[in-house]
């Protein structure tokens, strides 16, 4: 079987293109969805395209993150869709599509999965400002990819993509590896699963040489920037909510808007208590809390949210920044989730999304587990 093909084009961007194009010639691919843009204003987001003509729209370099498209996948595999599907999903939301698989929202059989190395995004204000710069949506994102390639004048992405160590590929069905490369050297796609290589294998495309030197350094080097930033970000939020009062003072201009739990992928439920009868309280309820404390912050519960989303989605939560992209007030709610994530997950020796055999903690009886918790 093929384990690597090569990719030659004129640049990253007519490459992948042309790769989406060859898989849904070769391989008996009916649909793709990938990030891709909207007629209207250039944005992008998730497109779900059957005709091959139409991803010339198609733009995964771009450093727009709109939403993170798990629960998109969803949709399309939670039964028979009546073709076959690709999705080309960046890291995270990959892994995110891995936790609501396990938690039977759908199912990674039906899907053949493409990533590929991740620079990370902008955030959508700051996506916007600098699609401005440019004439065309092409040239905003070739430039975007040589800053990254080149290191100079380099947009800052998202403090999420800033502080995550996971960009490459790895669960994805093929991965398309660039960092460190030149356009010349065109793109280099790897099978990492058994469906993989029988896409490759399809797709009667040139083997692939080793990957070259430069790219080892390149992903070496930006792992080493991503753990420095991580671990510099979590002793600020370990510092600014160490302390009810501290908590309370970062979450302060929480408005209840529930945003954050729209756009996080893991959080699936139908149905949230907070937007059930639970929390809507009765008039009197309100004056009995004010008058026994003299005032009372409305809307109440904001920080008993934010507790109980922690509770909740620790253990699944994959680190994409969602949650803070979708703030009306800016809060900076994905550092603080993801620092919870890292030690609740830890706890269990749990990695949200990194392994699809893995079961979810607290899933599965272990007969030994915690003896030093329990007491034997």
């Amino acid at each position: 079987m093929t384990e690597a093909i090569h990719i030659a084009d004129n640049d990253r961007l007519s490459g992948i293109r042309s790769l989406l194009s060859t898989i849904m010639e070769k391989a008996g691919i009916d649909a793709v969805l990938v990030p891709a843009r909207l007629a209207v204003k250039n944005r992008i987001m998730p497109l779900l395209l059957s005709d091959p003509e139409r991803l010339a729209e198609a733009d995964p370099f771009a450093p727009a993150f709109a939403l993170n498209a798990a629960q998109q996948v969803t949709k399309l595999t939670r039964m028979p869709a009546g073709g076959r599907l690709a999705a080309f999903l960046r890291p995270c939301e990959i892994r995110a599509f891995n936790e609501l698989v396990k938690l039977n929202q759908g199912r990674r059989d039906d899907v053949v999965i493409i990533g590929m190395d991740c620079p990370g995004a902008l955030s959508n204000t700051d996506f916007r400002t600098f699609m401005d710069g440019f004439e065309t949506a092409d040239e905003a994102t070739q430039a975007f990819c040589e800053a990254v390639v080149s290191g100079d004048g380099r947009p800052e992405v998202a403090s999420a993509c800033r502080a995550c160590t996971h960009f490459l590929a790895d669960g994805a069905d093929i991965a398309i590896e660039w960092l460190g490369t030149a356009p010349a050297d065109g793109l280099t796609v790897r099978a990492h699963t058994p469906e993989g290589e029988n896409l490759l294998g399809n797709l009667d495309l040139p083997a692939a040489q080793d990957a070259p030197a430069q790219r080892k350094t390149a992903v070496d080097e930006l792992a080493k920037q991503r753990k420095q930033y991580r671990e510099a970000l979590f002793a600020d939020v370990a510092e600014r909510t160490g302390s009810i009062q501290g908590l309370a003072g970062y979450l302060a201009d929480c408005v209840n808007c529930y945003n954050c739990r729209v756009a996080c992928p893991v959080c699936y439920c139908t149905t949230c208590v907070f937007t059930t009868d639970t929390f809507r309280h009765d008039p009197f309820q309100y004056m009995q809390w004010a008058r026994r404390k003299g005032g009372v912050k409305m809307p109440t519960d904001t920080l008993f949210f934010h507790l109980t989303r922690m509770a909740h989605i620790g253990c699944a939560c994959v680190g994409c920044g969602q949650c803070t992209n979708a703030c009306p007030n800016d809060i900076p709610v994905s550092d603080l989730f993801t620092y919870v994530a890292k030690h609740a997950q830890s706890a269990f020796g749990y990695n949200a999304g990194m392994d699809l055999l893995q079961a979810p903690p607290m899933s599965e009886f272990e007969e030994n587990e915690y003896q030093d918790v329990v007491g034997l």
